[in-house]
Formats: C-alpha cells, structure tokens, sequence
C-alpha cells in the first residue's frame, strides 16, 4: 500500500508563484504519476477539499473542516475506491471535548484541531487497517504533547477491529528531538520517516526548514519511504515536502 502525508498549504492568496492556482496541474500530474492508494491531505480549505473530490474521479475524500459550524481547514483522506473499502469513520477534535465541534484545550492557538480517523479494507490483501489523518497546534508545545498523548490512548477503547494493524499520519508542528515528542519514544508505533530531513521548506524560502511531517505504524512494515521534491519554475507542490511511505501489514500488531 502506498500511502501519503501531504500539506497542501492553506489556499489563502499569499504564497505568489506558488498560490494554490499555480500548483495545481503540478499537484494532479503527480497525483496521477504516482498513484497512491490513501493521502493524508492537512490544511484543505473546504474549496480544496472540493476540488480534489472533482478532480480525482477515482478516489472518495472524506473529512470535515475543524470549526464549530465544519468549515475551516480539513485533515481530507483522499483514497483510491478500487484499492480501498471504507468500513468506519470519526472525526474528533484534539481537545479536552473531542466530540464538540471546534473545540480546543485551554492553552492553544486559535486554531481547532481535529484528527480524521477511518477503518480500511485493503480489497487486494482483505486486511484491515485503521487511519489517522492529523495536524498538531503550531504554536503550543503543551498542546501538541496533550494531542498525542490523546491519539495515542484511542485504541485502549476501541471495539470495532481493536488490534487492527494502524497508521498515523500528518504534521506534528515538531520536529523529531522537541520535548513534546518524547511520547513517541514509548508509543507502540514505528516512526517509518525517521531521518526524512527536512519536510517544511516554505517554498525554498524558510528562514528555518524543518522535519515536521510523519508517518508512524503499528502492524505494518514499510518497504520505503521518499519526499516528493518536485518543483518547476520554482513552483512547488507545497511549502511542505509531501512523504510517501510503502507500507505491508506484518504479523506483529504492536
């Protein structure tokens, strides 16, 4: 299964050259190239979010935006509807009240956050694997703590499929060595874009590029891992580099 974290970048008018009407044809060609069975899209502004769902007539896109009324940004799964049968979904903000709309714990940005978690049926392999599509506050390392510390304890009440092999999937706002990431040190899941490099680049111009975008798995093995560097012109698919992990269930379930 080849599977994708992708910040499309937030479609606000102000990248230039590199505004979301640029990027698209260089976006859809490499979509098409490359062919993935699920992306894990953060940052889709519900425009975006409709876009992909028209312009990738093979793939279903699912997620909600992150406000109370669900618009706002997306954590969108795009995934291919003859590779992929989806059996459940949730979404659920990372906050104190998961199940309210919009909420947020009490020392964070502005910003709701929310995780998009579905339950897959692999049609080539009939496994089943569970999904998990986020992107942690950037301003709060408190924050981003307490949202892992949260994804992590989701599984310990799960009932549908509990020891379905898992991927989490998104950008952390953290890099690898931050406090805040220590949880993942004694999480039962493999970090498969360890040693990536850098992952947020700002379109070429960011006074500090970072590695902030990851893939991490329980049941499965990973046969390899890439950033999509592709740009022309200097147009870029993303200030983020997206990373495309090969992934296959194992029989160790975490």
């Amino acid at each position: 299964m080849k599977l994708v974290t992708f910040n499309i970048r937030c479609d606000c008018g102000e990248d230039g050259r590199n505004n979301f009407c640029f990027r698209k044809p260089l976006i859809l060609e490499k979509l098409r190239r490359e062919a993935p069975d699920a992306v894990c899209f953060q940052e889709a502004l519900p425009h975006v979010a409709a876009w992909l769902k028209e312009a990738l007539p093979d793939y279903s896109v699912i997620g909600c935006g992150r406000s109370e009324t669900l618009e706002d940004e997306q954590m969108a799964v795009a995934y291919r509807k003859d590779r992929l049968n989806l059996i459940a979904m949730e979404t659920f903000w990372l906050s104190e009240t998961p199940w309210a709309p919009g909420s947020r714990y009490p020392r964070q940005s502005i910003c709701p956050r929310t995780g998009t978690e579905a339950l897959f049926q692999d049609l080539a392999s009939r496994q089943v694997f569970r999904l998990t599509n986020v992107h942690l506050d950037h301003e709060f390392p408190e924050a981003r703590e307490r949202a892992l510390a949260q994804l992590l304890a989701r599984a310990e009440g799960r009932r549908l499929f509990p020891r379905a092999p898992e991927v989490i999937a998104g950008d952390m706002n953290a890099e690898p060595q931050d406090p805040e990431m220590a949880l993942l040190k004694t999480a039962p899941y493999r970090l498969v874009t360890g040693g990536i490099g850098v992952t947020y680049h700002g379109f070429g111009q960011a006074d500090r590029p970072c590695s902030i975008d990851y893939i991490l798995t329980r049941g499965f093995t990973c046969e390899g891992v890439e950033k999509w560097t592709d740009a022309e012109d200097g147009v870029y698919l993303s200030d983020h580099y997206p990373v495309c992990a090969v992934l296959h269930p194992s029989d160790e379930k975490g």
